[in-house]
């Protein structure tokens, strides 16, 4: 099976993964149950999440500008690392301020869009990845991630008494994001756009890889305690710790 159609049926699989989450809560109109095992899941994700970002997609980066001297000395790729963190950032915190705002109607919207350029930048670091290995990998803390964020963002939608049929196109819209990211990414790893232009794409998706496993997953954890608490610690740590060794055996 050549790496293409393998990207290709991932993009399906998360599609539906993205959509049955979603699909009960619209038919019944009441919240999913986020459980204990949905959330190790999540922690689990962001770990890889974190250790694709620091171990591999970083590094990739910085290994293009440095096959690129025409770019100078400048530390560009930590550079770019920043500014996708500070990006999501932004866009979240953007999306909180509204919410103090009297256009309450406004802030599922921001969310979605928020929460759709995550799915977008996920699924191209995916379609741009060169190994089957590490395409595994970010399918599987993907699709652990997917099913929180649409979990989050569904119930955002219902909670707000949005019409059924405009949750659903924006569900809709949502899902699709992962699989235009990963068929962005695999048209840009196989056409001749250059190691530099794939440097800089893997520089910024590092960056929104960070904050995505770091603030914005304490962001949604911040009430684990206990066992729980250190729970999802552990499946954080095995995330990236399974990074670091595909980091040494790929």
């Amino acid at each position: 099976m050549s790496l293409i159609l393998y990207k290709a049926i991932a993009a399906l699989i998360l599609f539906i993964i993205a959509f049955a989450i979603t699909l009960p809560a619209l038919l019944k109109k009441h919240p999913l149950i986020h459980s204990e095992r949905v959330e190790l899941a999540d922690a689990f994700a962001s770990g890889i999440f974190l250790g694709a970002a620091l171990l591999h997609m970083l590094p990739d980066a910085l290994h293009a500008f440095a096959a690129n001297p025409a770019v100078g000395g400048y530390p560009w790729p930590e550079l770019i690392c920043v500014s996708g963190f500070l990006f999501l950032l932004l866009l979240e915190r953007l999306s909180i301020s509204w919410s103090t705002l009297q256009t309450r109607q406004s802030i599922p919207y921001v969310l979605a869009i928020t929460l759709m350029t995550h799915a977008l930048i996920e699924g191209g670091a995916l379609g741009i990845s060169g190994s089957y290995t590490e395409t595994l990998l970010l399918f599987v803390a993907i699709a652990a991630h997917k099913g929180s964020e649409s979990f989050a963002l569904c119930l955002l939608l219902l909670r707000h008494h949005l019409p059924i049929k405009r949750i659903l196109w924006l569900m809709l819209f949502f899902t699709l994001m992962t699989p235009f990211g990963i068929a962005g990414g695999s048209w840009l790893s196989s056409h001749h756009t250059g190691t530099l232009m794939e440097g800089i794409f893997n520089a910024f998706a590092a960056g929104t890889f960070l904050y995505i496993s770091t603030l914005h997953h304490g962001h949604f954890h911040e009430h684990a305690e206990g066992s729980q608490g250190m729970l999802e610690y552990l499946a954080l740590a095995a995330g990236t710790g399974l990074m670091a060794v595909i980091a040494v055996v790929v």
